[in-house]
Parts: structure tokens; C-alpha cells; sequence
């Protein structure tokens, strides 16, 4: 039966800080398997402070508003790991993280059907009008008519991005009877009766209603303009829930004023408040059935307590085993447990000759490697050694000295 491992660095002085009221589900984790220094803040902390905060901290989770820049992981001498509790890392980096040999993951998947079934729901409400009866309602105006309501079923919808987020949503409206069209940069299998399109034009021109899956990049940058917008099917309805670059919102609200558009929903912006209760202003703000919501996409309690979860077991697999499946940073490791032996984790530069320099400086001290792992990257390697457990302290330090070592850290 193999031996229970546990870290050598004595889990009580293992420090772990979580920000932007991370899940309980989190805390919980780690608190339940020894980890007694945690702590956990409400909200997100600008650099200066930040820097002050990370000096002693091990473990770091942080959610959308945080940013982790060169000087923070500068400051961050004794940090292993980054978790985003949350879908993207634009917020890290990534660069910096690496030649620091920092291990940074997230949880791309676990908001994925909360995002998806707002979706629907909100392409149920602007096609029947229902911001515009609702306001009516609350001005005390009886607004009971059928103009311009449709049904979702027989209507078509234009996905753009047809990634994880994008499929479901094309799962859940062919099941309520939508025809399904996208684009997506990268060839993908379409699910059920999707059709694939070769252009965002052919998409926006025949959809009456288009949804945005896209991440934040410089070719997504205002990818919905004024000129893509001309384009669109007359009175067709846009979502976007996918990052607040991607559409020039100046030029959405003209298209809605003109009736190139018959409605909105947006959830995502280029500037967003830093917290709640704080001043917030958009081109959007007054106009017909639009529909805006403050960055809450993937924001239920399902969600949330799922991206914990995943988070968190990551972290806590880097930590206790040295696993990085899932890493944006040191290249992804999923490793066995070895009887009788020690673990050492070697971060290094990569460049020609490091793993030689490794196996021969052990060889030339008799340390036997009974177990060893190598993956990298473009800029760094990442060894995992499972040495005769007599010989650990003696292989650590000698480790250490070899060219191009960032970090090396005795496992178990």
C-alpha cells in the first residue's frame, strides 16, 4: 500500500491568503487538511498594498479585480501558487509569473452553465419586450400588447465563440426549438443541428439573435464596431457576456437608437467599478428594452462553490504533490506517488543542458533518481525527482546550485 505523503514544510506555517470574498468552500479545503493559517479578505487590494500583504504568503487566491503585476510578484519571494477563482487570468502576469516560476490556475469551465442558462433567459425576455412592459409597470402604465414580442422557437441565434460556454448555449436553444449558427476562429465539431459560418458577417446578418463567447484579446478588441454593427439583421438583438472590450459600446447604443437593433442585454465593460455601491456610467443607461447587469454572468452560488472547489483541489495537488495539470505557467505535470522515496520540484530556465547538469550532479554523489518527470515550455522546464529518501537533504542543495534554477522545493 503506498505511504501517506505529507509536505515537509510543517503545514501550520504554510501561509495562504485568499481575496474578493472567495467561497468558504475554499477555506474549508485547506483548513480541513491541515493548513491553519489562512486568511481570507472581502476585497481585492491595490498594488501598494498588495505588495505588503504577499511578502510571506504561499499560497495566493484571487478572483477578476486583482492584479498581479511584475512588482507584486517581485515582493512575492516565497509564493508557489496563484488560484483565479474565476474563468480567465487576464488579471496575472502570466510573463512575470513564469520567469518567477509561479504556478497560476483558474477554473475555466465551472461557471459554464450559469452563464449559458442567463443566456437563454435573457434572449427570452428582450424578444418579448419584457424591460420595456416591466419599467411601464413600475411607472404605473398598463402596457398589454403583442407588438414586436416574438417566440425563441423558429428564431436563429448567432454564437460567436464556440467554446465551452458557447456550446451550452447552443445546446439549450436548439432544445427550445432555435436554429443555431456560429464562428469561431478555430474549426470546431458542431453540436447537434449547428452550422458553422466562415465569417462573423454571415453570422450577424442572419441571427436574430447573437451571443458573444469570446476571451479579451487584441484581435477581440472592439470586434462588434460601428461598421460590424451596419451589418447586422434589422432589429436583431445582441448579447455580450464575455468581456467588456469586445463591443464599442458608444456604437451599440446608436445602432439601438436608430433601430438597427431592437434590444441589448450586457453584462460586461470597459470600465467596471472597483466595488459595490460605487458610481457607475454607459452609453447604454435610458435605452429601450436593454438589459444591463453589473458583471454577474457566472455569478451563482452553484457556480461560485464549484470554482472554489476546483481551485482550491488544484492548489492544494501543487502543494501536496506537485501536480500542475491545468497550470497557465510551469508546464503541466500529473504525477504517481513513489514508495520509499522523497520528492523534489526543480523550476528552471529552459535552455540545453540543465536536465544533463541534474542527473550528472546527482550521479556524481551517488544519489539514486527513482523516479523522474520533465515537461516544458517555451521558457521554463519543470523536473520532478523522487530521490532515496536518505539522500533528499543532500540532493535539495545540490540542486540548488545547478545554472538556471528559479525555484526548488523539497516535497515530501
Amino acid at each position: 500500500m503506498t505511504e501517506k505523503k505529507t509536505t515537509s514544510y510543517p503545514k501550520e506555517k504554510i501561509n495562504i491568503l485568499f481575496l474578493e470574498n472567495i467561497s468558504d468552500a475554499a477555506v474549508k479545503h485547506f483548513i480541513e487538511s491541515g493548513y491553519a493559517s489562512v486568511r481570507k479578505l472581502t476585497g481585492a487590494l491595490p498594488e501598494e498594498q498588495l505588495i505588503k500583504e504577499v511578502k510571506d504568503v504561499h499560497l495566493l487566491g484571487i478572483r477578476s479585480k486583482t492584479q498581479i503585476t511584475p512588482k507584486v510578484l517581485e515582493a512575492a519571494k516565497k509564493l508557489q501558487a496563484i488560484g483565479c477563482f474565476c474563468i480567465g487570468v487576464n488579471q496575472v502576469d502570466l510573463k512575470a509569473a513564469t520567469n518567477s516560476g509561479v504556478v497560476v490556475f483558474n477554473a475555466p469551465y465551472s461557471n459554464t452553465r450559469s452563464v449559458a442558462e442567463l443566456v437563454i433567459g435573457l434572449a427570452i425576455m428582450l424578444i418579448r419586450r419584457i424591460p420595456d412592459k416591466s419599467k411601464a409597470a413600475h411607472d404605473g402604465i398598463w402596457l398589454k400588447e403583442a407588438k414586436g414580442s416574438y417566440e425563441l422557437r423558429g428564431k436563429t441565434l448567432g454564437i460567436i465563440g464556440y467554446g465551452n460556454i458557447g456550446t451550452q448555449v447552443s445546446i439549450l436553444a436548439e432544445a427550445l426549438g432555435m436554429k443555431v449558427i456560429f464562428y469561431d476562429t478555430v474549426t470546431k465539431l458542431p453540436l447537434g443541428n449547428a452550422e458553422a459560418k466562415k465569417t462573423i458577417k454571415e453570422v450577424v446578418s442572419q441571427a436574430d439573435i447573437i451571443t458573444l463567447h469570446v476571451p479579451d484579446t487584441l484581435q477581440t478588441k472592439n470586434m462588434i464596431n460601428k461598421t460590424v454593427l451596419k451589418q447586422f439583421k434589422k432589429g436583431s438583438i445582441l448579447l455580450n457576456y464575455a468581456r467588456g472590450e469586445v463591443v464599442d459600446l458608444e456604437g451599440l447604443a446608436k445602432a439601438l437608437q436608430e433601430g438597427q437593433l431592437s434590444g441589448a442585454a450586457i453584462d460586461v465593460y470597459p470600465w467596471e467599478p472597483e466595488k459595490n455601491g460605487d458610481r457607475f456610467t454607459t452609453p447604454l443607461q435610458g435605452l429601450p428594452n436593454v438589459i444591463l447587469t453589473p458583471h454577474i454572468g457566472g455569478s451563482t452560488e452553484e457556480a461560485q462553490e464549484n470554482i472554489g472547489e476546483d481551485v482550491s483541489n488544484k492548489l492544494f495537488q501543487y502543494l501536496e504533490t506537485g501536480m500542475t495539470i491545468g497550470s497557465h505557467t510551469v508546464p503541466p505535470l500529473s504525477l504517481p506517488l513513489q514508495e520509499g522515496t522523497h520528492r523534489i520540484l526543480h523550476i528552471h530556465r529552459n535552455v540545453p543542458g540543465v536536465l544533463s547538469e541534474i542527473n550528472s550532479t546527482l550521479s556524481s554523489h551517488n544519489i539514486n533518481i527513482l523516479g523522474q518527470y520533465l515537461k516544458t515550455n517555451d521558457e521554463i522546464g519543470y523536473v520532478v525527482l523522487d530521490i532515496d529518501k536518505r539522500l533528499s537533504n543532500q540532493a535539495l542543495q545540490l540542486l540548488k546550485e545547478v545554472k538556471q534554477t528559479i525555484k526548488t522545493r523539497l516535497l515530501y
